[in-house]
């Protein structure tokens, strides 16, 4: 069979044209890049000048030690090179035989003449920390341990992928807070509560015998910011988990992540003596249940020797708890620390903590339930506090039990899966939201006590300290969905070392390593992260509105959400919208949740006249027609923000679109296709919510704002089924 073509043109093969057309695909086949490799891209050097400098060290390079861990180092050196020069690695020596000009060792393993020159920098590493030093014409990389002699080559290769000069390099780094965990709300049939990016990485049905690459590749990634924890499944835990059947499979991970850092933990459900072993009670207080406790733990060790301990939610969303026997948070954390305290392990306890019975005020209820208990548990023993008080909303003020418990650890929890943030398609540059809260003053010693002092534990002299991040990761090749949220991920990992990083500094590192060191790509993709999340807020929940997503799968606006089985589990529980105004009012003519601030907060926030607007429906209830600082009626104020909101998104849209043909077509196509979704769905956000707050106002649109695309019966009636992430 023949292709004809122009007579003029020879007759050509089909073969032969299938074979031309393979060919001509082959570089999309080959160059295509999904993402996979996260910042751990590797990419090629750009010019022969940069390939010369940086292949002078790494070129001779010399690895000292023997250990699971060096082996991973070598295997990363090895990754590296390969992407920096486009060629199988040269040799690493692993003897101190040579001329070297990168050498990469524990300090009691350099030789003497390198030992002696660093020993005061050394001395003030911690087990985890290392050093980076350039000594007349060497690069030095070391540490005190295996561990942080990984996360220094980790760092070191950061320098090269942001193509730092290393004849600077002077860097003396150990990480603020001690526990630093990803939380995975993942479940033993592989669906993931709240995550967007596919199923659980956690193929159970194939472990322990099989342990797949990704598993490599995420200790990987994690090592390279300084994970060091990971709890592998949710908080609304199976018992199952703590049988052997899953104990022998959670081993399996444990031992693959054991050479870069990582301790398994597991989520524990209270109730578990009754579930699995038919007892009649899991009071706290009941010396059998302890007992099974304490025998159920030293099994887990068996299998996990370093297992990291338990992380707990209880009394909360129809999880048992202590409350189920009368018994308080603390009976129940201190049972579990009991049982871990001879292993060295700890129990993270979350203070997301409800009764049945709607409160006069939810966001109330964990500093009322909790600051009452500060000092009451044990030393293993580390409360987990979300961010804010609500629930991971766009944006909320930090939470109360923030610089409020000076004798109980408390460990941050932060929601890197976007759940009520546009989830798997908006892009939102989390850190900045993070940021806001790290850096608030809880004036728990007067000013300068910041909530990042609380969590790196300095603040209170805490000797256990601990932040968690929910994470974003499922089996989409680009691991989190959307491209940009790899940066949240990235983010955490960088904060969770040193809260008090600079975001601009952090976001600017992973453009580099992720994309691409020229000047205007950077500038361009740093001023759409930046001020992405300002945008959301916009066109989500501006002035302090907070909880008006859909029902349940929370994908989209709802602020008619009404009724069912919980009042707090409404929109219009927290708007409270009606013809005269709209707000929850928290002053001491409300809920009086203000007063769990400290009483500097009680003049910021307390006074509806002068509160920063991004709090004001927060705090207080205000009417349609109130002038505001701007100028504004609040209607008019919210409507323009709504429409700000949606400029923004179509702004996004637009820088990101100058980058075409910067990045690679893959990801630049992936991330053009979100910003789509994403404005479209801002403009949803932006009608669905102005709409239905306009029927109370009864006020007209002020100029500026584009008319609603539907009525509100439209948005009323809108659904989809299958939502991901419930």
């Amino acid at each position: 069979m023949y292709i004809y073509g122009n007579l003029l043109k020879p007759k050509i093969p089909m073969k032969k044209l299938f074979l031309i057309y393979i060919l001509l695909l082959l570089p999309v086949f080959v160059f295509a890049n999904d993402g996979y490799k996260l910042w751990l891209q590797y990419l090629p050097f750009e010019n022969k000048a940069i390939t010369e400098y940086y292949g002078d060290y790494l070129d001779n390079t010399v690895l000292l030690g023997k250990s699971p861990t060096h082996d991973v180092i070598q295997k990363e050196l090895e990754l590296a090179y390969s992407g920096f020069f486009d060629k199988n690695p040269g040799n690493i020596s692993r003897t101190s035989v040579g001329s070297g000009l990168l050498w990469i060792a524990k300090f009691g393993d350099l030789p003497k003449e390198i030992r002696e020159t660093i020993t005061d920098h050394a001395q003030s590493l911690n087990d985890e920390g290392y050093l980076l030093h350039y000594l007349k014409g060497k690069l030095i990389v070391s540490s005190k341990t295996d561990i942080g002699l990984l996360y220094g080559t980790f760092a070191l290769l950061k320098k090269i992928q942001t193509r730092q000069k290393l004849e600077d390099l002077h860097e003396i780094s150990n990480p603020k807070i001690q526990k630093r965990l990803l939380n995975h709300w993942d479940n033993l049939n592989r669906t993931v509560e709240r995550g967007f990016a596919g199923f659980s990485i956690w193929n159970w049905h194939r472990l322990p015998q099989h342990i797949d690459q990704q598993y490599i590749d995420y200790a990987r990634a994690n090592a390279s910011i300084g994970i060091n924890g990971t709890s592998i499944t949710n908080v609304n835990a199976n018992a199952l988990v703590l049988t052997p059947e899953y104990l022998e499979k959670a081993a399996a991970l444990a031992d693959a992540f054991r050479p870069y850092g990582i301790k398994v933990y597991l989520t524990a459900r209270f109730n578990a003596p009754m579930v699995l072993d038919n007892l009649p009670t899991a009071d706290p207080l009941d010396p059998k249940v302890q007992q099974w406790w304490k025998d159920k733990t030293k099994e887990i060790y068996n299998y996990i020797p370093d297992f990291g301990g338990f992380l707990v939610k209880a009394d909360s969303e129809g999880q048992p708890g202590p409350h189920n026997y009368g018994r308080t948070q603390a009976d129940g954390a201190n049972m579990l620390a009991d049982a871990v305290k001879p292993f060295g392990g700890i129990v993270m306890w979350r203070a997301f903590v409800y009764n049945e019975h709607t409160p006069t005020d939810r966001i109330r209820q964990a500093y009322d339930e909790f600051k009452p208990l500060d000092g009451k548990f044990r030393d293993n023993v580390i409360v987990q506090v979300k961010n804010g008080p609500l629930d991971f909303q766009p944006r909320e003020p930090f939470h109360p039990l923030f610089g409020a418990m000076p004798e109980t650890p408390l460990m941050m929890e932060f929601q890197i899966t976007k759940e009520y943030l546009g989830q798997d398609t908006h892009w939102v540059n989390l850190a900045t939201m993070w940021e806001e809260v790290l850096k608030s003053d809880t004036y728990a010693k007067g000013p300068g006590s910041p909530v990042s002092k609380v969590v790196d534990g300095s603040l209170h002299n805490y000797k256990l300290t601990g932040i968690a991040g929910v994470s974003n990761i499922g089996t989409d090749r680009n691991w989190t969905g959307h491209h940009t949220a790899q940066a949240d991920w990235f983010a955490f990992g960088q904060l969770a070392w040193n809260p008090e990083q600079n975001i601009d500094n952090i976001g600017e590192d992973w453009i580099r390593m992720t994309f691409s060191n020229d000047t205007e790509v950077i500038k361009t993709i740093k001023g759409i992260m930046m001020n992405s999340y300002e945008i959301l807020v916009n066109y989500m929940t501006p002035l302090g509105l907070h909880h008006i997503m859909a029902r349940s799968h929370h994908w989209g606006p709802g602020p008619w959400v009404t009724g069912g089985g919980r009042d707090d589990w409404t929109a219009t529980y927290y708007h409270k919208a009606n013809s005269d105004s709209i707000g929850f009012d928290r002053t001491e003519k409300g809920s009086n949740a203000l007063a769990q601030y400290a009483p500097e907060w009680k003049e910021t926030w307390g006074d509806a006249e002068s509160i920063p607007l991004e709090f004001l429906l927060w705090f207080h209830r205000v009417p349609w027609d109130k002038k505001l600082s701007t100028g504004n009626t609040l209607w008019n104020e919210m409507a323009l923000r709504y429409q700000k909101g949606v400029e923004g998104a179509r702004w996004m849209q637009k820088e990101w679109s100058k980058l075409e043909g910067s990045i690679d077509p893959e990801r630049f196509s992936h991330i053009a296709s979100f910003l789509n979704i994403q404005v479209n769905e801002a403009e949803w956000w932006r009608d669905a919510c102005l709409l239905y707050f306009g029927q109370y106002s009864k006020m007209p649109l002020p100029a500026g704002v584009e008319a609603p695309k539907h009525d509100l019966t439209y948005y009323l009636n809108f659904k989809r089924n299958f939502v991901p992430g419930i």
